[in-house]
């Protein structure tokens, strides 16, 4: 691999926010990030310690285009903040993935390059595109897929004993096995749901058919429609595309990208058009 050339006059104004989480993950990958960017580019480099002081840099980098290094959380929270100051045209960013397999499967989705070279030479040689981005009433985005599916036991319940008690639940459980086989239980229906369903004014399903689940993915630039999903128990999929969807009922948690929302009780979400751009490869960008 040739080395990157010194940045001239007409050079990339960048400013790079190196997420917390990537520093402690994978150091030599953001090391190497940072010689790359600043070979070919004027390259401001900010080491924000949190959340606050990300958001900061970002809203103060004047001219300079933002690229940032860090997981899925990271991108997340640069696109929220670029679509909370309500500047569409100029938030494009880049994003050098750092982090977990897990953590980056919204990146490698979106076609970012998942080396930590070839990252950096997108976020200066690559194309922008323009994205569309889902957004809810309470200023909340989702860069990908929301996600609500119908939960047997609330998030953590599992495991919510200790010391005495879990010992004690240990105990029985093992005198339960020695004296007499466990029989086969007979597989439990999959967890469902009362959802009210709307989208675009139309109702898709109502809060007497329970669901499995309901999925709103964004279909990206192609017109600015989402894609709704939902799965009832014993039938087929109801599948449809639409700006907004409203979701209502009893108190509901929601998967956005990978952050976990709710509960909540009533929930919209609109399609914003083009309302992010992402640097990208050439050839994907274009």
């Amino acid at each position: 691999m040739s080395a990157a050339q010194p940045p001239g006059d007409g050079a990339h104004q960048l400013l790079v926010v190196i997420d917390p989480v990537a520093r402690r993950t994978d150091g030599e990958s953001v090391r190497i990030a940072k010689d790359v960017l600043s070979a070919g580019s004027h390259a401001k480099i900010c080491l924000p310690d949190g959340p606050e002081e990300f958001a900061r840099a970002l809203s103060r980098r004047g001219g300079r285009r933002p690229v940032v290094v860090g997981d899925d959380r990271a991108l997340r929270r640069a696109v929220a903040q670029l679509y909370r100051e309500r500047e569409p045209d100029g938030s494009v960013l880049s994003l050098i993935p750092v982090g977990t397999a897990a953590a980056l499967e919204l990146a490698h989705s979106l076609g970012v390059p998942m080396g930590a070279v070839a990252a950096a030479r997108t976020a200066l040689d690559g194309a922008a595109r323009r994205l569309d981005l889902l957004v809810d009433d309470s200023d909340g985005v989702v860069l990908g897929a929301l996600h609500i599916p119908a939960l047997s036991t609330l998030p953590g319940a599992a495991g919510a004993h200790t010391g005495v008690t879990a010992v004690w639940d240990t105990c029985r459980n093992l005198v339960r096995t020695l004296v007499r086989p466990a029989p086969s239980a007979p597989a439990a229906p999959p967890p469902t749901h009362r959802l009210r369903v709307e989208a675009d004014g139309v109702l898709l399903n109502d809060l007497d058919h329970p669901v499995e689940s309901v999925t709103v993915t964004s279909r990206g630039g192609d017109g600015g429609l989402a894609e709704v999903v939902i799965r009832p128990p014993s039938a087929d999929p109801v599948t449809t595309e639409a700006k907004a969807v409203t979701v209502s009922g009893a108190d509901f948690r929601y998967r956005a990208d990978i952050q976990v929302g709710g509960p909540v009780r009533t929930r919209t979400w609109t399609v914003r058009a083009g309302a992010w751009g992402l640097m990208l490869p050439a050839a994907a960008g274009g």
